[in-house]
């Protein structure tokens, strides 16, 4: 096991970030923690990587308790913060090797080390350029470099893509996945982009502090439904009426088009599409609408997720007015 936590709670004066979770993660899983800003995602994950001490409950990260091995954990593992933390105004091998001497990793094995994450993130042209130069996109990749410098058994990503372009956000993705696959690290993210979520093999959605569903994300997107498939033709009530008796259940009619559910939405509209053309009726257009993680997370907790944001960003800024005046 990679990480397993007990009760592990965190509170900050009255507001209670994280109320007591408890999680399991496997070696070699990608395994995400989905919530709105102000869920306790970031709060738990610097209580895993030993920047904040818990209130109480305990946790271990690679096999070390993170309360009374601290060393050991940080050792095990590496970290992309949320906010950028490179020196712009050195190069991406300096950055690098700066964090090798933080590390203690011994001076014969820094050039290779260095040359060898540059790399895997496909940075290896670029390791002499001023990293003022670099795109968004290359930043976070040597951030996720410098993460995995001294051989790391557990890579932790707090909203490795924030502020990023969704294409951008994608191509980061797409090296934080071969990583994995080349490495077998554990990686260990939190976001509230619901799209990443598709990423990992398995999904908490943490909300209000508790961790309210975990499961793979085709799993927590079958809690909301079957895939629906739109059909458009001009006979819409003959098709209904056909595809209700080669189905065996009623088909929603609506406004020129006729509507089925089902597990596998593709398949489903083909063998429909089929049925339709065999009894003479010509479709005029097919749309397929899978489950998305907004749906489940709108199903489990009656509202969307950036609506959540807005209110706990406006909690917390209350909290810290309040302390202010409490101040003065």
């Amino acid at each position: 096991m990679s990480i397993r936590i007990e009760q592990l709670a965190r509170s900050f004066g009255p507001i209670e970030a994280v109320k007591g979770i408890d999680l399991d993660v496997a070696r070699a899983e990608t395994f995400g923690f989905l919530g709105p800003n102000g869920a306790g995602k970031s709060t738990t994950i610097k209580m895993l990587c030993t920047l904040l001490r818990p209130t109480s409950g305990r946790a271990w990260v690679n096999g070390y308790d993170i309360a009374r091995q601290a060393a050991a954990v940080r050792q095990s593992i590496g970290i992309v913060f949320q906010d950028p933390t490179l020196d712009e105004y050195l190069t991406a091998e300096q950055n690098l090797s700066f964090h090798c001497m933080i590390y203690h990793t011994p001076a014969r094995t820094r050039k290779g080390r260095i040359r060898d994450v540059l790399n895997l993130v496909g940075l290896e042209a670029r390791g002499g350029d001023l990293v003022k130069t670099f795109s968004g996109g290359m930043k976070r990749r040597l951030e996720i470099a410098r993460g995995l410098l001294h051989e790391p058994q557990t890579l932790f990503l707090d909203e490795p893509t924030v502020g990023l372009d969704p294409q951008t956000r994608r191509s980061v993705w797409d090296y934080v996945l071969q990583l994995r696959a080349r490495t077998g690290l554990t990686i260990f993210m939190t976001t509230h982009y619901m799209e990443e979520a598709e990423y990992c093999d398995r999904v908490a959605i943490i909300d209000g502090g508790r961790i309210i569903a975990l499961d793979t994300p085709a799993a927590l997107k079958r809690m909301v439904g079957n895939d629906v498939v739109r059909i458009a033709l001009p006979e819409a009530d003959r098709a209904a009426a056909e595809l209700a008796r080669w189905l065996g259940r009623p088909v929603g009619r609506d406004d020129g088009s006729v509507q089925i559910e089902g597990t596998n939405g593709p398949a489903l509209a083909a063998e429909a599409i089929s049925h339709l053309a065999l009894a003479g009726l010509a479709v005029a257009g097919v749309s397929v609408r899978t489950p998305t993680m907004d749906d489940v997370f709108v199903q489990l907790t009656g509202r969307a997720i950036r609506d959540e944001s807005a209110g706990a960003k406006d909690r917390m800024g209350a909290h810290m007015r309040s302390r202010g005046r409490l101040r003065r």
